[in-house]
């Protein structure tokens, strides 16, 4: 059982731009904090709305293998994309490196770090994506609260740690002027088990993106490198020569930011492994008075 002792004041927390843009705008704004025993979940919970971010991860390492912890203010996840990225920025070091990380509930997960000026290149592989359709029931629902037309298509149920749905719209304006009801939005997640809707645009190789997870207490996500990784796998799923591919998220939201995927070559039939990552910058770190 984990302890609810109050921890040491103050907490030092290193708040780190996840996957910026190539020239080092916007980014996603992670906190991250060194493991600490004594952290509460309650405390976990309430960091990202005390530091002014939507997640907070927490960072232990023992024997070259580094643990990972993920929360947002509704509680924790079994994974985040772009907190691990903030994680690998905030432990790269100065040469480039190879690393173990472990998250709840997973095995190992290779990553790997480059240092670029004053930036962090940061890939992990993200896992094996399973995919499927959504039943018409399923994509009624979300897409009244999305305030789209029901006879919308191309949608798939992915799942990496959980499952979110993606979604297909025309264009980048259509993207853009997105104004989902978040409360239907919300328990229409709730309802399905879903973490969130990914919609996206584009072609090719290049790609933008909007992340709306009310359901987990982000109404937007400026970044969200898992379901990115997703989409990687359903385009490979599609079109087999479809293998990496660069998202666009954030702008809508300020803070531009981008993600790379790609579907690795695996020996084995059945759902794609896909490496994701991106640009980082360590920007600061504060000193918060975590109340009990």
């Amino acid at each position: 059982m984990r302890s609810t002792r109050r921890p040491a004041s103050p907490v030092a927390v290193t708040l780190v731009d996840a996957c910026v843009r190539d020239d080092g705008r916007g980014g996603s704004p992670t906190a991250v904090l060194g493991e600490d025993a004594t952290f509460s979940d309650e405390q976990r919970r309430r960091i990202p709305g005390l530091v002014g971010t939507s997640h907070a991860v927490f960072v232990a390492t023992a024997a070259d293998v580094t643990s990972l912890r993920f929360f947002t203010a509704e509680g924790e996840l079994p994974a985040c994309g772009h907190g691990t990225v903030a994680a690998l920025a905030y432990n790269a070091g100065t040469t480039r490196r190879n690393r173990t990380l472990r998250t709840a509930g997973s095995h190992s997960i290779p990553a790997w770090t480059h240092p670029r000026d004053l930036l962090v290149a940061a890939e992990f592989e993200a896992g094996r994506v399973a995919l499927r359709e959504p039943s018409s029931a399923e994509l009624a629902q979300v897409l009244a609260a999305l305030g789209l037309a029901p006879e919308a298509s191309g949608a798939c149920v992915a799942t990496l740690g959980r499952p979110r749905l993606l979604l297909p719209v025309p264009g980048r304006a259509q993207l853009s002027a997105l104004t989902p009801d978040f409360t239907a939005l919300e328990a229409a997640c709730r309802q399905l088990g879903l973490l969130g809707c990914y919609l996206y645009t584009g072609g090719e190789q290049r790609f933008a993106a909007r992340m709306f997870a009310p359901a987990i207490g982000v109404p937007e996500d400026i970044a969200n490198a898992n379901s990115t990784a997703c989409l990687a796998a359903w385009l490979h799923a599609g079109t087999a020569d479809c293998r990496s591919i660069a998202v666009d998220m954030g702008d809508q939201l300020g803070s531009p930011a981008t993600i790379t995927a790609t579907v690795a070559d695996t020996p084995e039939v059945g759902e794609p492994v896909v490496h994701v990552g991106g640009l980082a910058r360590v920007r600061r770190t504060v000193l918060l008075d975590l109340p009990a």
